[in-house]
């Protein structure tokens, strides 16, 4: 018996994307499988830990619990969509490194894509607005300290 597919159509970090795939394929499966963007990771696979967010439509999202078929039009930006053409990084990115908030770095696409979600909507984000943010990203290295100070890096407001 042949498995049903369809043709899923999509931007993918900022370049028109189309697979067949089955509709009931999970979009952390596409992206990693498909399309070999497995800077998107899968940790708990019940949307709980955050290593699988990826942005849709500008939206922190949990690429395991969205059937490939909700991608049909929309745009998505996984980790390997931050850094500008030229290789240069983001400066949530940039801002990572410098604080020392990436350990073993599992984690650390979901904070970045989080964190500039967050940034997007709230420019300087106090800490609490921090914290809520990251609220669905789970980091079993850190401690959280330097990820917060991370994000306050990137929104210029380091220290206050």
């Amino acid at each position: 018996m042949k498995e049903e597919t369809m043709r899923i159509a999509f931007t993918c970090n900022g370049k028109p994307t189309a697979v067949e795939a089955r509709p009931d394929m999970r979009t952390l499966d596409l992206l990693r499988d498909l399309l070999g963007l497995t800077g998107t990771k899968e940790g708990c696979g019940r949307g709980e830990c955050g290593a699988c967010t990826i942005l849709l439509d500008d939206e922190p999202v949990n690429a395991c619990l969205l059937y490939a078929a909700k991608l049909q039009g929309r745009r998505v930006v996984t980790i390997e969509g931050v850094a500008g053409a030229d290789g240069s990084l983001d400066p949530v990115q940039d801002a990572f490194l410098e604080e020392g908030a990436v350990q073993c770095g599992y984690c650390t696409p979901g904070m970045i894509l989080s964190a500039r979600a967050l940034l997007r909507k709230n420019p300087k984000p106090d800490v609490p607005a921090i914290e809520e943010a990251l609220s669905g990203n789970f980091c079993r290295c850190t401690g959280y300290g330097k990820i917060v100070k991370a994000v306050q890096r990137a929104a210029g407001t380091a220290g206050s």
